[in-house]
């Protein structure tokens, strides 16, 4: 195998960063790790869609329990085993294999993984700091191109941005009123069904940096006469609970905690804490996908980034992870982004954030919410700026999903968002971080908004709401389950009546959306 000729791997071309430049080779005796996706067994049955995922109530779904889903679609072990003889053949050594994550971490030196994937590291300098980076595509021995679909670790540059904006006065548009709520008050704002609190539930979510302080847990839901709930903390690629300060991702870490756990907090909150790059991503998303001790029936994930910075072998990895995902009934919130059609890209260009862009994410807006003069709240698009506004728009990388088929008239690509919530740091979140009170916006808020939502929806169906998409654009559009957002945009879209690119179908109507789901198949 090691004289084989080697081909590119699909998508997995890079250039480097922005403004980077080289400082010359990675030293060849540099110890790295790298993940390799393998490809579903190919003596596998396809996906029944429909009963796993389709336009159904979720008691007329038949999921498929994890330990099912290892046996009938994860890797098969001859693929592992041919994967495992090319990395011996290169001085390469097998450290973890998971077959149900379809993915093999192999260990060696820089030099080593460069022979081995036909690539040369470098180390690029750029604004942000420097990175191991690489150009150009990822190859492998022609015997491997079917099985191999994508080696992630070789490239470690930064992959993502927490999509939370804590309240600065130049966050506020002139003259806008300034609010904020607790989780349970938006929980009454959007009228989440009551005498549920999560039970027997598990809510997992992602973090690439940051970490949380188990005091500030306490203090905050004690504040607000909540049980506590209980939080686990899983390593991922031996990335830590790391608290810092309050303005680092300290503060995305604690939002999702506080919101999802203030919403549910007799559930489990499960923390995947994962280095930021695509294969700290992607490990974290697999582990807790496939994660048989904890088991989360609904995942949160507030990082992103404009789809022009993932590779297609990323994004392509993700959502295969994404719609394993809804085969086992777990449903995936994705913030939409801060930064308005753009996602903060100053380029002139339209863009969407990803993973809220992959077809198997429930992608989520915002909006804000604003005092009217009849003492109720009144809701519009969030965009207070192009740095300050929900994201969405039209992918570039995924095409129109089946679920948006009836919609898609002129649509490029797959839509975002597909629902929304409270996101303006001018309505924002009261939050805990670090030892102090903050007020927190963003889409980032709103994933753990709908996942704490999802988690209430699972306790009382006793059956997962798993992969809501094609219900949401099927039976259950118009039904009232979701209250329309018509007023304002995010710069290149507007909201309008029905689905837009602002904010989707609208903020969440609870206990409409249970008593549909309620209903028979």
């Amino acid at each position: 195998m090691t004289n084989a000729s080697h081909v590119a791997i699909r998508g997995s071309e890079r250039a480097p960063l922005a403004g980077a430049r080289s400082l010359g080779p990675v030293p060849a005796d540099q110890q790295i790790d790298v993940t390799v996706r393998l490809r579903v067994d190919p003596n596998s049955s396809p996906y029944n869609v429909q009963r796993l995922a389709g336009d159904q109530p979720p008691g007329g779904r038949q999921y498929l329990a994890r330990e099912q889903f290892a046996r009938a679609y994860g890797a098969s072990a001859a693929d592992a085993a041919k994967l495992a003889q090319f990395a011996a053949a290169h001085g390469l050594v097998v450290v973890r294999q998971d077959l149900a994550q379809r993915s093999v971490v192999l260990s060696g030196t820089v030099g080593a993984m460069g022979q081995a994937f036909g690539t040369a590291l470098e180390e690029f300098e750029f604004p942000g700091g420097t990175y191991r980076g690489r150009v150009g595509p990822v190859k492998v021995p022609a015997e491997l191109a079917d099985i191999v679909q994508g080696v992630f670790g070789l490239d470690d540059r930064p992959q993502a941005t927490p999509k939370f904006q804590v309240r600065r006065p130049e966050l506020l548009a002139a003259g806008t009123p300034e609010t904020a709520f607790t989780p349970p008050e938006l929980a009454k704002q959007y009228n989440f069904p009551p005498g549920l609190d999560g039970h027997g539930q598990c809510i997992g979510i992602i973090e690439l940096g940051g970490g949380l302080r188990p005091a500030d847990v306490k203090a905050y839901f004690t504040a607000l006469g909540l049980h506590v709930p209980k939080v686990k903390v899983i390593s991922v690629d031996h990335a830590k609970n790391r608290p810092s300060t309050a303005d680092s991702a300290d503060g995305e870490v604690m939002l999702d905690i506080e919101v999802a756990g203030a919403i549910a907090p007799q559930a489990t909150i499960a923390v995947y804490f994962a280095p930021n790059t695509d294969r700290g991503f992607l490990d974290a998303i697999t582990t807790a996908v496939h994660d048989k001790v904890n088991k989360p029936s609904v995942i949160s994930i507030s990082w992103g980034a404009a789809e022009k910075h993932w590779t297609a072998q990323a994004m392509d990895a993700m959502e295969q992870a994404f719609a394993d995902a809804a085969a086992m009934g777990v449903t995936v919130c994705c913030a939409a982004g801060d930064n308005g059609s753009t996602d903060g890209e100053a380029d002139n260009s339209q863009n969407v954030d990803f993973p809220s862009s992959a077809p198997h994410a429930l992608g989520c807006g915002g909006t804000k919410l604003a005092p009217g003069s009849d003492g109720q709240y009144h809701e519009t698009v969030w965009n207070a700026g192009p740095d300050s506004a929900t994201g969405g728009g039209f992918s570039t990388h995924f095409a129109v999903p089946p679920y948006q088929s009836t919609l898609a008239q002129g649509w490029s690509g797959r839509g975002v968002p597909d629902v929304a919530g409270d996101a303006d740091p001018a309505s924002g979140y009261r939050i805990r971080v670090d030892g102090q009170n903050l007020i927190i916006g963003g889409t980032s808020a709103v994933a753990p908004l709908w996942a704490g939502l999802v988690a209430l929806l699972n306790q009382k169906l006793g059956h997962p709401v798993g992969f809501i998409n094609p219900m949401l654009y099927g039976s259950l559009q118009n039904s009232g389950v979701t209250r329309d957002i018509v007023d304002g945009n995010n710069g290149a879209q507007a909201a309008g009546p029905g689905w837009d690119a602002c904010t989707g179908w609208g903020v969440p109507d609870g206990a409409k959306l249970l008593a549909a789901l309620t209903a028979p198949a």
